[in-house]
Order: structure tokens, then C-alpha cells, then sequence
């Protein structure tokens, strides 16, 4: 074996290595970033995650988190998971450092599998990697979202090494790297890379016609879907559970025909468009990609001495209250709820995409171009409402997602691809002089009037007006320095990215007047890709973010409230009114909360609180168990109050209201009494039509033993009885038992369980006994062995007429 062939790539993953370290070394004292949505995490996933390690088993439910839900979004491991394995192999350095890491290694094989000299693959890892957005996601702690865009590369280059018909490593490469990119359990960007694959079909496909190879063509296809489809069947137990879930969950279609307040309600097969479209990007603010604050950058911005807003402050006020203030200025005046930072992609690396687009010729720049487009027009969302609309309203799955800027992610992908490519033309003997030439001048021009023309679209159209002006009102002139101090960042930033093309263009024309090695260049380059990018990473994302790991592995401390309440061993609900339920995962880490935090909540639960416990509707809460308010007083201290009219854990009703539909059935809440009353939708019940209750007044049930999955009651009567219990109705999992039978149970008060329980003494279970993850597990494990056995049956077929180096090249 010569091992010279891998000295190339050794050098790379050193190299990544030590920018992923360098760029995050406070991980190396083992320090973390307090990151908020891993935070909400860390409180929803307590009960799992203690479960896990006292039973070796996976509850798939928690009790802790909206009274109930399933794991599956959560925190969830899976039988038969090989493909975790093999993500925990390339992501062996302390996180985020973990995540640019695979940035940097995903975009090198695809650097490779397009056939660029190592050198310049290792500059364009770089250049990928150190995008903004890609490195201010784990500010708020979109983990998941940055590992699946880590994995995109990979399977780009796995698909491009299929087309070029190296058919065993491309076919190998894609089923894997589709397994790892589904286990990174985020659909959305996983969504948006097959719009991205989609385009460069399409692309293929023209130019199969055109060359009239559409048989080979179709091979290709049916190859990469082959692969794609094993690599999804890899994660067939995570799939399968999660389509079960999505159906039930707000990504599903909501059955109530009014809204909250009463008024008809649009029916929709998704998500709300206002929310889908609620982080839309503004035409303008598109130049954020090459001017980083455009627009102000981040919601908040730190300012200088030299700034309007401090010589204001300072006047007015003082130094020491200008140091503070001037810290957190609100310099983004775009019309994003709120904005980490801009999703800057650098100057330079954008300067080489339009190099690309001139010097580099076919379908690869066809492609690229094509999906760069397409993903900047679709981040507009509201603002380019027919395009979005068609989406929305035709394209499976799109109204399933939210945040349509986070489509950017294509660009982010595209850009430095078609930037290295440039640079791998430009270095070619294969290309002219003149065609270089040309094609470097028409960059600048191009580029350098892109950002001309952006400064002076904003300069004489826009206000400069901020979402959240009115917090500066009260001081006089001080919206007017803010929107001063805005116009001069989009200046200083406009005047930066003009610099740094005009210095890559300089190195460029160097090369050309052999006045610099081809060495020197990349060099030069690479640092000043770096410097372009790091230097704005730096504003929104550095060793000061960073704090001891002890403070982000425990990050809650049991308020004297939560201590008052643990006293109380039984099984309770709790509801904190200090914060919004509904984004609240903390209280789920010391409590059985009525609230919690994800995005994905069951549909029905959400729309309980829209309808009812939002307006505070004391029989649901006292349906729900909830035993304790915890509400702060007027210094902010959390009290304690005890609810003494709560059901309990179960309890025997005395009739039922039957309705017809959900609507009936939650506008039933407003006035049901739920101690004695339940309602059911017949109509989906249909065998409890004609069903009544038989009164009993010596008839008891309790809750014996609570476990997440396993919950048994006694019951005693002399009369048949219909039992509600407080825990939230899912079918596709929770099964109930009636002294060790199998029996039915219903869903009523719009979202518990009912049960028909006879006469005498009994013992009822419900366990969690989900069939999906078995299932998934054995199309998993046949996934695996299919896609070995292929790629293994289909080298040694192979080898018999080629040798293995050949089919290799």
C-alpha cells in the first residue's frame, strides 16, 4: 500500500483539527456554551434521561412535559442504531468543536469526489465551515440543525461520484452518508438538501437527453435512490416513529373549525403560513451574505466610543453608563422577530462564486447557480409571497417547517463549492490567459457593483427604522444616533467587503502576471478567507460565551419553591405561572409540568391551551393534576400555592356528553364539569354511542404505582364504571389492561384516557408498548446488511474483470 496517497489527507484532518480547537479552545480547560435551547432540553429530557440509567431501557414517553408525550423528539435511542457508532468515530473532539469538525471533513470528500487538488479542498473546507451561520447556530444551540448540515457534503459526494460512474464507492458513500445524515434528526435541513439534489438532477437529466445517454442516466438514478433508500431504512425505527408522531403533533392537520377567540378557522394541513414565514429574509437583507451588517447586523450589536449612540449616552448620562449601554445596542432594523447574527458567507468566498460563475463552464455551474437562486428566493418567504404561497400550498411537506430563511443553508453550500471550483479553473493550464483575464475583471465588476448597488438601495429606500425603536424613545435624539450608527456600519461593512475582493482580485492578477507562486496564492487565500470570516464570527461567538461545563451539564438549581414541592412524594402535575408554559423546560426537570418546550408538542395538547388553559380555565387545570401553582410575587420570588380541587390521578365520572366533532368537544370544555362529566366524540368512538354511565356511589380507583411507562390502579365498585384518568391519550403506544387483558380505551376530554371498567375489584395497567420501534429495528438491521452486501457482492463481482486500483481511479 503507498501510503503517500493519504498524506494528503492526514495533513487535512490535522489541519481541521487545529482550526476547530483553535477556533473553540476554551473547550480544551473543558469548559462549554450555555446554549438555551440545550438548556430546555436538558430540563425536558431529565425523566428520560434518568429512566435510561436506572432501567438500562428506553422509556420512549415522558410524564414530565405537557402531561405527557412521546420521546421520540426528545431524546430517544434506537435498537439495532450502528450508524451512532460511526457518528460518534467523526465526532470525537468536544463540542461545537465536534461539529466544525465535520464541517470541515464532509466538505473536504466532497472537494475530493469533484476532483480539486487537496490544497485547494482544504481551503474550501475552511471557507465552508467558517460561514457565519454555520458557526452562530450554536449560539441558541441548534445542534441538530448543525449536524445535519454537516453531513450534507458527504452525500453530495457521494451522488457526484455515482454520476461519474464510480458506481461501488458512490453507491457505499451515499447509503452511508444518508443514514448519518437522517440520524442528525433534523428532517428540515435534510428537507431542504433534497431540493438541492432535486435541481441537480434536473440538471443531469437535461444533459442526458442532450447527449442522449438517458438509459445510463436512469441507472445512475435507480443506483443513488437504491442507496438514498437504504441509508433512510437505516433509521427506520427513528423514521417510522416520528411519521407515527408528526400526524398527532402541531406539524399535523388540526380538526377545530374555530379559532380561540371563536371566530371560523382556515383549515390548513400544517403549520400556520404566519409562522411558517414568521423569519423571512427582506430582498435587501439578502446582502447580509456579503456585507455582514447590512442590516445591523444581530438584534443586538456591541458599539464603539466612536458611535453616535455612546457620544449620546456619555452626554446625557455618563462613561460608565455608555460602557453598559453601548454593549447591546438594537442596530437591526430588518423585520425578523429576532436575528443571532447576519448569515454572512464572506466577501471572498462570494468574490470566487461569481469568478465561477464566469470561468467555469457546464453543469456543475449550471447546478450550483441554479440552487443558489432557487434557495435565496424561497428565504424570503413572505416577502416573495407568490413563490412561497405555491410551496406552501402544493410541494409536499413544505408547511411542515418553519423559519423559511434557514433555506439559506443551500447557498451556504453552493457558494464555496463554485468558489473553489473557480479557483481550480483559474489554476488549470487547460484555460486560456485571456479567458482568465476576462473572467477575473468581469468578477470585479460584477461582485464590486453588487455591493455598490446594495449600499445605495438601502442608503436612499430605507428608513433605517428598527422593530424596536420605541425602547429608545424616552431619551431624545437617541432613535436618530441609533439609526446613524446603522448607516455607518453599513457603510464601514460595505467598504470592508469591497476591500477584501480587491486584495483577492490583486493575488488573482499576480498569479497571472507570474508575479506570485501558485503556493503564495493559496496561502494568501486561505488566510485572507479566514480573516474575512473568523473576524465576524468573532462578533457574535468567542471564548467569552464560554463558561465552566459544571454550569452547563446542571444548569437549574431547585428554587425553595421546587424544594417545598418535592416534599411531596405522590404523582401531581405542576403549572409555572412565572414563565410562558409552552416554552418553559425548566420546571420539567424538578416536576411533572403542564408546560414544557419543543416545537413539536402534541397538536391536541397545544390547542388545549390555546382554547382553555390560556384563559385560565380552573376544571381542565384540575383535570390535568395540577396540584401546585408556582407564581411569583411582586420581588420576582416564586410562591407556592396548592390546588385543593384537583381530580386526582383518576377518578369515576357520572355520565357522558357525547359530541360529534372536536370542535363540540372543546367548545364542551368551557362549561364541563370534570369531576363528574366527561366528553367524548362519538365519532370517533363510535361503540360508547350508545353507552351510559351507571352510578355508583361506593365506587373507588386509585393510582398505585407511577412509573413512566407503567401505570397500575386498583378499582372496586358494584356497578360497571367509566374511569378518566389525567394522563394525555396516545393510541399508538399506550395500551390498557384490565386484570392482565387487553382492553379498549378511549380518548376523552379532548385529551385524556377513558376506560370502561366492570364491576368487582380489578387491577388496570397501562403500558407503553410502541410496535413502530420493533418494526423500525428489523428494517434497520436489513438496511445495514443490504447495503454491505451490496457494495461487498458488487466489488468482488467487479474485481473479477477490473483490478481494484483501476476501478478506483
Amino acid at each position: 500500500m503507498n501510503l503517500k496517497k493519504f498524506i494528503p489527507a492526514i495533513v487535512a484532518i490535522i489541519i481541521f483539527i487545529a482550526a476547530s480547537v483553535i477556533y473553540f479552545h476554551p473547550v480544551l480547560k473543558g469548559q462549554k456554551i450555555p446554549q438555551s435551547d440545550i438548556t430546555q432540553f436538558q430540563g425536558m429530557a431529565k425523566e428520560i434521561s434518568d429512566f435510561r440509567s436506572e432501567n438500562d431501557a428506553e422509556p420512549y414517553w415522558t410524564g414530565a412535559s405537557f402531561s405527557g408525550m412521546p420521546a421520540y423528539q426528545i431524546s430517544a435511542y434506537y435498537p439495532n442504531d450502528f450508524v451512532r457508532s460511526l457518528d460518534s468515530l467523526i465526532r470525537f473532539l468536544p463540542r461545537p468543536a465536534d461539529y466544525t469538525f465535520l464541517y470541515f471533513l464532509s466538505f473536504f470528500v466532497l472537494m475530493l469526489a469533484l476532483k480539486v487538488e487537496w490544497r485547494l479542498a482544504i481551503l474550501g473546507s475552511l471557507a465552508f465551515g467558517f460561514s457565519t451561520y454555520l458557526i452562530i447556530i450554536f449560539i441558541p444551540g441548534h445542534n441538530a440543525k448543525a449536524h445535519a448540515i454537516g453531513y450534507m457534503p458527504l452525500v453530495l459526494a457521494g451522488i457526484l461520484w455515482i454520476f461519474q460512474r464510480k458506481y461501488i464507492l458512490g453507491f457505499l458513500v451515499t447509503g452511508l452518508a444518508m443514514a448519518l445524515e437522517i440520524y442528525a434528526n433534523h428532517i428540515q435541513m435534510t428537507y431542504y438538501l433534497g431540493f438541492c439534489l432535486l435541481i441537480l438532477g434536473i440538471v443531469e437529466a437535461i444533459h442526458a437527453i442532450k447527449q442522449k445517454t438517458l438509459p445510463e442516466f436512469l441507472k445512475q438514478v435507480s443506483i443513488i435512490l437504491i442507496a438514498v433508500i437504504l441509508g433512510v431504512g437505516a433509521n427506520s425505527s427513528r423514521l417510522l416513529a416520528m411519521k407515527e408522531y408528526a400526524d398527532e403533533s402541531t406539524r399535523g392537520k388540526s380538526e377545530l373549525t374555530i379559532n380561540p377567540d371563536g371566530s371560523s378557522k382556515e383549515a390548513t394541513k400544517g403549520l400556520d403560513k404566519d409562522y411558517i414565514t414568521q423569519f423571512s429574509y427582506a430582498k435587501l437583507e439578502t446582502f447580509n451574505l456579503v456585507i455582514s451588517r447590512f442590516m445591523g447586523g444581530g438584534t443586538v450589536e456591541k458599539l464603539d466610543k466612536n458611535s453616535e449612540f455612546y457620544k449620546l449616552i456619555e452626554e446625557k448620562a455618563g462613561k460608565k453608563i455608555a460602557d453598559d449601554y453601548s454593549k447591546q445596542v438594537l442596530t437591526y432594523w430588518g423585520d425578523q422577530p429576532i436575528v443571532e447574527a447576519p448569515a454572512y458567507i464572506g466577501a471572498v468566498i462570494f468574490f470566487l462564486f461569481f469568478l465561477g460563475i464566469f470561468l467555469v463552464k457546464g453543469r456543475l455551474k449550471q447546478w450550483l447557480v441554479a440552487a443558489t437562486v432557487f434557495s435565496i428566493l424561497l428565504s424570503w418567504g413572505r416577502n416573495f409571497e407568490f413563490l412561497t404561497n405555491f410551496f406552501i400550498d402544493y410541494v409536499p411537506l413544505y408547511n411542515k417547517f418553519r423559519a423559511v430563511s434557514s433555506i439559506q443553508v443551500i447557498a451556504e453550500l453552493c457558494v464555496p463549492i463554485l468558489g473553489i471550483l473557480a479557483l481550480k479553473n483559474f489554476f488549470s493550464s487547460e484555460i486560456s490567459m485571456d479567458e482568465k483575464k476576462n473572467s477575473l475583471k468581469m468578477a470585479v465588476y460584477f461582485f464590486g457593483g453588487l455591493i455598490v448597488f446594495g449600499f445605495f438601495a438601502a442608503h436612499f429606500s430605507a428608513t433605517f427604522e428598527g422593530l424596536r425603536d420605541d425602547n429608545y424613545k424616552d431619551l431624545p435624539g437617541l432613535i436618530d444616533a441609533v439609526i446613524s450608527d446603522r448607516k455607518a456600519l453599513l457603510f464601514s461593512d460595505s467598504i470592508r467587503s469591497i476591500i477584501f475582493m480587491f486584495i483577492a482580485a490583486t493575488l488573482l492578477w499576480f498569479v497571472l502576471q507570474n508575479k506570485l507562486k501558485q503556493v503564495l496564492v493559496f496561502v494568501g487565500l486561505g488566510l485572507l478567507i479566514l480573516v474575512d470570516q473568523i473576524s465576524v464570527n468573532k462578533r457574535y461567538l468567542n471564548e467569552d460565551d464560554f463558561v465552566s461545563a459544571r454550569k452547563v451539564e446542571k444548569p437549574f438549581t431547585a428554587s425553595e419553591a421546587d424544594k417545598l414541592i418535592l416534599e411531596d412524594k405522590s404523582h401531581f402535575r405542576v403549572a409555572n405561572f412565572s414563565t410562558n408554559l409552552m416554552e418553559d423546560g425548566a420546571t420539567s426537570y424538578f416536576h411533572q409540568s403542564i408546560g414544557g418546550y419543543h416545537a413539536a408538542k402534541m397538536r391536541r395538547y397545544q390547542e388545549l391551551f390555546e382554547y382553555q388553559i390560556a384563559k385560565q380555565n380552573m376544571q381542565v387545570l384540575n383535570m390535568l393534576n395540577t396540584k401546585y401553582f408556582m407564581i411569583p410575587d411582586d420581588n420576582g420570588v416564586l410562591q407556592v400555592q396548592q390546588n385543593p380541587e384537583i381530580n386526582g390521578n383518576v377518578w369515576f365520572v357520572e355520565s357522558l356528553q357525547k359530541v360529534q366533532n372536536a370542535t363540540e368537544e372543546m367548545n364542551a370544555l368551557d362549561s364541563l364539569d370534570t369531576k363528574n362529566q366527561a366528553v367524548i366524540d362519538v365519532s370517533k368512538f363510535s361503540e360508547l354511542k350508545n353507552y351510559s354511565v351507571q352510578k355508583d356511589s361506593t365506587a373507588s380507583i386509585s393510582l398505585e404505582k407511577y412509573g413512566v411507562t407503567n401505570l397500575t390502579y386498583q378499582s372496586k365498585s358494584a356497578k360497571e364504571q367509566f374511569a378518566v384518568f389525567s394522563e394525555i391519550y396516545y393510541d399508538k403506544g399506550w395500551n390498557a389492561y384490565i386484570d392482565g387483558k387487553l382492553v379498549p380505551h378511549f380518548r376523552v376530554n379532548y385529551v385524556l384516557r377513558g376506560l370502561k371498567i366492570p364491576a368487582g375489584n380489578h387491577m388496570i395497567i397501562f403500558k407503553f408498548e410502541p410496535k413502530v420501534i420493533q418494526q423500525g429495528s428489523l428494517i434497520s438491521l436489513s438496511s445495514y446488511a443490504l447495503l454491505l452486501l451490496i457494495s461487498v457482492g458488487w466489488f468482488f463481482m467487479r474485481r473479477k474483470k477490473k483490478s481494484n486500483s483501476e476501478f478506483f481511479q
